[in-house]
């Protein structure tokens, strides 16, 4: 197919009629199954996250986290309200639908409204939430927010190179890496390079379908175990959808 080129025959990317910027994320809750995903709330939010993150038997769930561990209520206290007053980064508490327990965070970030741009960063899973369908939901609940709510093109994801649970969890949800940015950031006195990741809005309608049959009640036992996993039931979507 011939490039598309403009009036001085130089090569161009493909008009995108009737663009509009888009709305930014509201502060509203995502509700599913397992999981509501909502603005944090500081008063309510605070005590139960502390607990739930001190439940790990040791801090490295924050070793390529900009913050943490916390040693004290107080100063996780402050650093949650300090969270709550952005609106970029948009930060989230998840609460177990079950327990009615804050059980991690996630937010919004590096919002670009004109360009249809949007990155999830800040995840914190506590332990009692790690490996869960409320996990998965959660994820699936921001991606629907960003793609059919608001109507944006792009969906990011990005982790130190070195994290490989946060680059196999992008694999898992559909994302595709896109390369290694290096020496993208200094964080913890620490050098990082940065793996980034993405999905676009045409490929999110058969990765929709995928968490969709995944979160389906038909796809678990009685015992709560899985029985197709998600990256399974995203592929088998892309190629049933060309």
């Amino acid at each position: 197919m011939n490039a598309r080129v403009n009036e001085y025959q130089q090569p161009v990317g493909p008009a995108i009629d009737g663009w509009v910027k888009r709305p930014e994320p509201a502060r509203t809750p995502m509700t599913g199954r397992h999981c509501i995903v909502r603005p944090v709330d500081v008063d309510a939010d605070a005590r139960e996250l502390y607990d739930a993150y001190a439940s790990a038997p040791d801090g490295r769930d924050w070793t390529y986290l900009f913050v943490g561990p916390f040693a004290t209520l107080e100063s996780y206290r402050d650093h949650l309200s300090q969270a709550a007053k952005t609106n970029d980064p948009l930060h989230h508490t998840i609460v177990d639908s079950h327990t009615g327990k804050a059980v991690g965070t996630a937010a919004f970030m590096r919002i670009e409204p004109g360009h249809g741009v949007i990155e999830v960063g800040h995840i914190t899973y506590s332990p009692l939430m790690q490996r869960s369908a409320a996990a998965t939901e959660a994820m699936y609940l921001m991606m629907k927010r960003t793609f059919d709510e608001l109507g944006y093109r792009r969906y990011e994801w990005k982790c130190d190179h070195n994290n490989l649970r946060s680059r196999a969890a992008a694999e898992r949800y559909g994302f595709t890496f896109e390369g290694i940015f290096r020496q993208a950031i200094v964080y913890k006195g620490r050098s990082r390079d940065t793996a980034w990741f993405s999905i676009i809005d045409r490929e999110w309608p058969p990765i929709r379908e995928g968490f969709e049959r995944w979160l389906d009640r038909s796809n678990f036992d009685n015992e709560g175990n899985q029985k197709q996993k998600l990256n399974e039931l995203i592929v088998a979507s892309r190629h049933a959808n060309g």
